[in-house]
């Protein structure tokens, strides 16, 4: 794959333009790129401009005979080396995410066997909607790289989170999106794109729990927490993104498996720690999952029954064990050890003590008295033994990304 052959597909939005910068360093870096032009994108470039640009035809509509004769549409998604949708707006997202095909664009990104790269362009309010927050979550679970936005001034003059990034950004994520599946050839413009590079948990291992464990009291009820292991599944998926081989070991959720993620199911504490210690040895060990400290001393074996006299059966707890305590001390411990606190007050307090008892080197804290267990969003503080850095309140996709950017800077 000598000269990568690109499908550019160009949203309807104000940022298409800089699509016409992209299309000439795709060229001058060696490249060849077809361009898949929508109606929206039409109004703001023209297939003119691109097709001088490309020097290739530019394709526009699903209804072009002559094409589609031949199954056009097929030909152009399985022709590329990589589709990228650039500027990916909210409603091509959307589409993208719910698998509509109702134009050119969005029937060849639901034919292509190609790898996807979105360039997410749009208003920072639309940005920050729930909607539009599960539309990503939901192609990235896919296998679709998914940009972050750039943050500043927009064109209707508001300022936030929503930007299209600058060409030369998008051209370095096609290199870096290229050498991962399988372009080794350096391209003009871009000198190393070996994944190590442009993915800089590469070659590490990442151990990661999520979720909550259930402990038997009989077998049809157990004790168990809020936990929806949607913290813990994000940190898994942002690892992966940065190049890292993940083992999730997840609780008892109904979450999907992020893209190249190697995941064990378990269901109680005793389990989760026999996981955690066969998946060693790790670079990093993260654990999110919110165990539970104690079960059932005696688990009956049939279900316990009412007998009619209003006496409640006793129940004797047994505490199950520590898992961060016991990687502190493993003669395996992970070079990086990140333990999670959820807590209801002293939020800080309770779990700078919690870092220091337990033998790890950082503590992700948050303040679970609202909604956060089973919540999209997240507000954490991480504690190191440097000190304590606050994150503002962000989706917990948001949250997973700067925690693995910090894991992969103490590498560094």
């Amino acid at each position: 794959m000598a000269d990568p052959r690109i499908l550019l597909v160009i949203g309807g939005g104000i940022a298409a333009y800089k699509s016409c910068e992209l299309v000439r360093l795709i060229r001058k870096g060696g490249g060849s790129v077809a361009c898949v032009l929508t109606e929206g994108g039409s109004h703001f470039v023209t297939a003119m401009t691109l097709a001088a640009l490309s020097e290739n035809p530019v394709h526009t509509t699903l209804w072009d005979l002559k094409n589609e004769v031949e199954m056009g549409h097929i030909q152009l998604s399985r022709a590329a080396d990589l589709v990228v949708v650039c500027p990916a707006t909210a409603d091509l997202m959307a589409k993208m995410a719910a698998g509509i095909a109702d134009d050119l664009a969005t029937t060849l990104l639901l034919a292509t066997d190609k790898p996807v790269l979105a360039v997410p362009a749009m208003n920072v309010r639309m940005w920050q909607h729930p909607a539009t927050r599960r539309n990503v979550a939901t192609l990235r679970a896919s296998g679709v790289t998914v940009m972050e936005p750039d943050e500043g001034a927009m064109a209707c003059g508001e300022f936030g989170p929503g930007r299209l990034p600058e060409p030369e950004a998008v051209w370095a994520e096609i290199g870096a999106a290229l050498a991962t599946h399988g372009h080794s050839q350096p391209l003009e413009g871009q000198p190393d794109f070996a994944p190590e590079r442009h993915r800089p948990l590469f070659g590490k291992h990442v151990l990661i729990t999520a979720g909550p464990t259930h402990e038997p009291i009989d077998p049809v009820r157990y004790i168990a927490n809020r936990s929806s292991g949607k913290q813990g599944f994000a940190i898994a998926a942002a690892a992966a993104e940065a190049g890292a081989r993940v083992t999730l070991v997840a609780g008892p959720v109904h979450l999907p498996t992020p893209p190249g993620v190697d995941r064990v199911d378990v269901e109680t504490a005793r389990q989760m720690a026999a996981a955690v210690e066969a998946a060693l040895p790790a670079d990093v060990a993260v654990m999110v999952a919110a165990v539970a400290d104690w079960r059932a001393a005696e688990e009956a074996g049939q279900k316990l029954k009412k007998d009619g006299s209003g006496k409640v059966p006793p129940l004797h707890l047994a505490e199950n064990p520590d898992i961060l305590a016991a990687l502190a001390q493993s003669p395996q411990r992970p070079r990086l050890l990140v333990g999670f606190a959820a807590e209801t007050e002293r939020v800080i307090d309770h779990a700078t003590a919690k870092r220091a008892r337990k033998g790890a080197d950082w503590i992700v804290a948050n303040d679970v008295s609202g909604d956060v267990m089973g919540g999209h969003a997240n507000a954490v503080h991480i504690i190191t033994a440097s000190g304590t850095e606050s994150l503002p309140e962000m989706p917990k996709e948001d949250v997973a990304r700067a925690l693995v950017e910090r894991i992969a800077d103490a590498f560094a």
